[in-house]
């Protein structure tokens, strides 16, 4: 299927690292680790150009909300056409046991947020209630080495009714300074209705 640029069940993105005995610090280490490295500027230019099946698209994600937790305001869109996101949403990272989730969250009249990165200051007026959970759409990933992780959605749990999909599948990798991310939508059947079919799409940090 060309040219298909539907990423991120959000761009995107969590984590996993088992807990021992007095472990809690490197847990927390592991958190701040893998929020570390999610944060910045991205592009899929270099796989763009090497397979004209994908897009250049630009992936921000810039840190808000620090006194509440690790939160970040994500934004997708072609890469020349960065005032015009096809995707703005709110991730929310946090542990769990001995994985790490993202949670992500769609924002009301996002329209006034896009473009804020510049002034992240702006966030600060953005509040809990304007920004809506995906259930079911959450990424649980678990750590598989420094500065490496790797997971997925749950299995037919994030709905989709974006052509003619019932439900969207999103595997993530995580490195320091590379992000795959490969979202697919399927019908009821299991087809295939969206997404990239070779596999997903290769972002790396600016």
């Amino acid at each position: 299927m060309k040219k298909t640029f539907l990423l991120l069940a959000g761009i995107t993105l969590l984590i996993s690292c088992k807990p021992t005995q007095n472990q809690s610090s490197k847990n927390s280490d592991a958190l701040n680790e893998l929020v570390s490295i999610m944060q910045g500027h991205y592009s899929s230019e270099k796989q763009s150009i090497a397979d004209t099946d994908y897009y250049n698209i630009s992936l921000r994600m810039t840190p808000i909300w620090k006194e509440k937790g690790n939160y970040l305001f994500v934004e997708q869109a072609i890469f020349d056409k960065q005032d015009k996101p096809y995707r703005v949403r709110v991730y929310k990272v946090h542990q769990e046991g001995d994985t790490f989730i993202s949670e992500i969250y769609t924002i009301k009249n996002e329209k006034n947020w896009i473009g804020k990165w510049a002034t992240p200051e702006v966030y600060d007026k953005l509040t809990e209630a304007d920004i809506e959970l995906k259930q079911g759409c959450q990424v649980t990933l678990k750590r598989d080495g420094k500065n490496l992780f790797s997971g997925a959605t749950g299995d037919k749990t994030c709905q989709s009714e974006l052509r003619g999909a019932s439900f969207a599948n999103s595997k993530v990798t995580v490195t320091q300074n590379e992000i795959l991310s490969w979202d697919q939508g399927f019908d009821k059947e299991g087809k295939q209705v969206w997404g990239a079919t070779k596999g997903g799409y290769l972002f790396i940090k600016i």
